[in-house]
């Protein structure tokens, strides 16, 4: 394996999404990883559809370039595998609710112990510690109890879904990466390891970074619809004649100029620059209804001359073949496991040192255990009296 990660080793412990999509980050960039997964709880992801024959294309995905094991970590037999794992590999990220992996003798205190240099990340929806901290959660509880959710909307609907899991991707999973990457080069410097406590609510509120400044300071917090950015003016999505939608983003003046003159209205301007509501309400019903005068289509050639901060809203199968994101490398096919080539978003770090190996989808359950053990020194017959107890599959 190349990549600026080449040489990290971390046993990945977690499924779903946040810890998975950690890891896979990682792994793109030259991490060796290794999932530990349950032969009796087995990832869900690895049924969601659509399939690709036995394969489910998003866990095909989130889980590609790792290797994967199968431990019943109730068995005394399997968690003797990970100490023994944890000679190799010196980072662990684990999705648990609090207090699960103190049972399993496998917490943060227990194995650094023995190895002081460990990285160790908990992915929990509300921490290690708090009056929520064993409290179940998804996505949207999390953007809801940080304030997220409260000005992510319309007046007329109220909070609105996102396309895509804000708190666990943006909150859990990127919040993951760069902790374990800063513990990294303080290990560079130290020698030793910590443990990094990752709360998806955390990282939500976290989210509100310039909303909650102003609020803080003394001002009115956000509502829905009432700012620059989420419906206060109009900067918004407008509707064209066939149904479509167009972005419009044109805040500074150089900008709106060129939106004002492509909508046929270039006195528009001077009301665009002003932020009294009741101007920026029927400026928006203007700029609605000229949308709704042409295509998407007629609005695409027009908008495409322009650098207006304007731009048509794509679904995902426009995207795939936009010249853009194929110019920048940004679909690759990755083997499975029966030898399928399965189309994937690529990496979308680019480094101008190496490029990304994409070496496999992710694997069926237990695909590598029988490699894995046998690098620890377990013999087949070993092997196959572990299986017989059900303590690796």
């Amino acid at each position: 394996m190349n990549g600026p990660l080449s040489g990290l080793k971390v046993l990945d412990f977690s499924t779903l999404l946040p810890g998975p999509y950690a890891t896979q980050l990682l792994a793109d960039m030259g991490a060796e990883v290794l999932r530990v997964e349950s032969p009796t709880r087995p990832d869900l992801l690895r049924f969601a559809p659509p399939m690709v024959g036995e394969i489910s294309a998003g866990h095909g995905s989130i889980n590609r370039n790792k290797n994967c094991i199968a431990l019943d970590l109730k068995q005394p037999e399997a968690i003797e595998i990970v100490h023994k794992l944890l000679d190799n590999y010196d980072i662990v990220l684990e999705q648990f609710r609090p207090g699960v992996m103190q049972r399993l003798g496998l917490d943060y205190s227990s194995l650094s112990a023995n190895k002081p240099e460990l990285i160790y990340c908990s992915i929990t929806g509300y921490g290690q510690t708090g009056p929520l901290a064993n409290r179940a959660g998804h996505d949207i509880n999390y953007l809801a109890l940080a304030g997220l959710a409260s000005y992510s909307g319309r007046k007329d609907t109220g909070p609105v879904l996102s396309g895509t899991q804000i708190a666990d991707i943006a909150g859990g999973t990127h919040h993951a990466v760069m902790g374990i990457l800063a513990a990294v080069i303080e290990r560079n410097n130290s020698g030793k390891g910590q443990y990094i406590d990752i709360s998806m609510s955390d990282a939500a509120l976290a989210l509100s970074t310039t909303a909650a400044a102003g609020h803080l300071a003394g001002e009115q917090a956000p509502e829905l619809g009432g700012t620059m950015l989420n419906g206060g003016i109009f900067y918004d999505y407008y509707q064209t004649a066939d149904g479509r939608y167009f972005s419009v983003g044109s805040l500074e003046p150089q900008f709106c100029q060129q939106l004002c003159a492509a909508l046929g209205q270039p006195d528009w301007f001077t009301r665009a620059s002003s932020f009294e509501p009741s101007v920026q309400t029927e400026l928006k019903a203007d700029i609605k209804a000229a949308f709704k005068q042409k295509t998407f289509a007629e609005w695409s050639q027009i908008f495409a001359a322009l650098d207006a901060c304007v731009e048509p809203v794509l679904d995902l199968e426009e995207t795939s073949e936009h010249p853009h994101f194929l110019a920048r490398d940004m679909y690759v096919e990755v083997e499975a496991a029966d030898g399928r080539k399965l189309k994937q978003i690529a990496s979308p770090i680019k480094f101008s040192g190496s490029n990304p190996e994409y070496r496999n989808a992710g694997l069926p359950l237990g695909a590598s255990t029988d490699a894995v053990l046998g690098q620890l020194g377990y013999d087949a017959d070993t092997i196959g009296s572990l299986r017989e107890k059900g303590a690796v599959a």
